[in-house]
């Protein structure tokens, strides 16, 4: 029997906007077993990257719960959400997010600063994920100095440094041409494959899809699907 990383039960989420409050989810139920690579598709405002925050600690529901490996997290305090976020989760943005003036290598290191690890095992662990992603050659490049598939994969070594449990995707091929995106998923489907990471994957394009295990499809705060366990 499959063990389950990820919980959702009645998740309710709105936005104020002024005087209004405006729906995402009503009543949001969800199941991610450990080891599942999920892409979620829908149209635009179907609430694709805020079930990605909610599953990543940056946001909380409105209403109902969310927990992880059976520990509930939605109502932790905001140091210890942060401490969540930091040694369970990674993080994947489709423009990558990095910090230009620092390194391949310091910016891989940037979540293990949250950590109380020492300088040498920082950079240990940021050198370990940069071979991982086959970018060994360029640790001490700057952003500017590298292409949008390296710098997505300097991304997903930053996002795998803390050897998190979940990877959350945010469309992390959407800048990139078909090829060099196909590079970044078969990269995904390692990383979910031959170590264990469980990744969800917010995408609108079909053939990204096809890489993960199981696809769901969001529509205005409802996923289509009767079968929600990925």
């Amino acid at each position: 029997m499959s063990e389950e990383l990820v919980k959702l039960s009645g998740v309710q989420k709105a936005y104020r906007r002024g005087k209004q409050s405006v729906p995402i989810f009503e009543t949001l139920d969800m199941s991610i077993e450990k080891g599942a690579f999920l892409a979620i598709m829908g149209p635009s405002g179907s609430g694709k990257t805020t079930l990605l925050n909610l599953l990543g600690g940056v946001d909380r529901p409105t209403g109902g719960s969310i927990t992880f490996q059976g520990q509930r997290v939605d109502n932790l305090s905001e140091s210890r959400l942060a401490a969540f976020r930091a040694g369970h989760v990674g993080f994947i943005f489709q423009f990558y997010n990095l910090m230009p003036m620092l390194t391949a290598a310091q910016n891989v290191e940037l979540p293990l600063l949250l950590t109380s690890q020492g300088s040498k095992a920082r950079k240990e662990r940021a050198a370990t994920a940069l071979q991982i992603v086959g970018l060994s050659d360029r640790a001490a490049h700057k952003p500017s100095e590298l292409s949008g598939g390296q710098q997505q994969r300097v991304a997903i070594a930053r996002a795998i440094v803390s050897d998190p449990e979940l990877i959350l995707a945010d469309e992390p091929t959407g800048d990139l041409d078909r090829e060099t995106a196909n590079e970044i998923l078969s990269m995904l489907q390692e990383l979910n494959a031959n170590y264990g990471k469980t990744i969800v994957m917010v995408t609108h394009d079909a053939e990204a899809a096809r890489y993960a295990r199981k696809t769901l499809h969001l529509d205005k705060g409802h996923f289509v699907e009767k079968d929600l366990v990925a």
